[in-house]
């Protein structure tokens, strides 16, 4: 049985919370869900506490929330933004989460306009990308993706690579000290127009597509890539660079 110490101080100072942003799926009932490899490397690199955060717009507070946040991680999903949130009325309906795009849009707005750090990997670019006013596109080089079909057998989901261009001087060039990388991506979405303010850190060789881009909007990093830095990340060092500097981000909000 614990004996408590009533009042006790915690000991040493408290790490940084990051938000993680779950998806609505089904598994025999509906359940908020997020892989357990996107949190994983926020504890072990970016040196964070992970709080889980619903995407269940009329449950949410956002207002409340964006308040308590240090920072905030739109996680990759299997579902797609939509249309009619970047004004595509032709955009197909399948694989949709609404409630996602709701709690994602809002709450990122808030977080950035506060000044506080948020990233974005795969869906999150992209959720990122239309917040700044950007459009998505589903016409992308099948060299270069795989489709997110449930009928794939997880594990080759990220049986490939193709290589991207870091942006010269770039945020995400100088966090991981090569002009250039192989990466993983798993989408069937990408960017069209760029949103505006936003600088591109990354494209893809192949055929140009955007794949990263950055800002600073209100004084805290935005940072989106559509590969997933998160994969195997104890044997990639990009992947390690990308949420370290995660950490740093973290840190310099609270001004550590």
């Amino acid at each position: 049985m614990r004996r408590f110490a009533c009042c006790r101080e915690i000991d040493g100072p408290p790490k940084p919370v990051i938000g993680v942003l779950c998806c609505n799926e089904i598994a025999n009932r509906p359940i908020q869900a997020v892989a357990t490899r996107f949190v994983e490397p926020l504890v072990r690199y970016a040196g964070a506490t992970v709080l889980l955060v619903p995407a269940v717009a009329d449950a949410m507070d956002t207002r409340s929330l964006a308040g308590r946040l240090d920072g905030l991680l739109l996680t990759g999903s299997r579902s797609n933004v939509a249309g009619g949130r970047y004004g595509n009325t032709d955009a197909s309906d399948d694989a949709l989460d609404l409630d996602r795009d709701a709690v994602a849009l809002d709450l990122a707005g808030r977080m950035i306009e506060a000044g506080r750090p948020v990233f974005g990997i795969c869906r999150g670019l992209q959720e990122l990308n239309v917040l700044f006013g950007g459009t998505l596109t589903d016409t992308l080089d099948e060299g270069h993706h795989r489709s997110t079909d449930d009928a794939t057998a997880y594990e080759t989901l990220f049986d490939h690579v193709h290589d991207v261009a870091l942006s010269a001087g770039g945020v995400l060039a100088s966090a991981i000290a090569q002009p250039s990388i192989s990466v993983t991506s798993v989408h069937r979405q990408g960017i069209d127009r760029l949103g505006e303010g936003l600088t591109v850190e990354a494209h893809a060789v192949s055929d140009g597509l955007v794949e990263a881009f950055s800002a600073r909007p209100c004084g805290g990093d935005v940072l989106g890539v559509q590969w997933h830095p998160e994969w195997d990340v104890a044997a990639s060092a990009s992947g390690q660079a990308f949420f370290t500097f995660i950490g740093q981000a973290l840190g310099a909000y609270r001004g550590g």
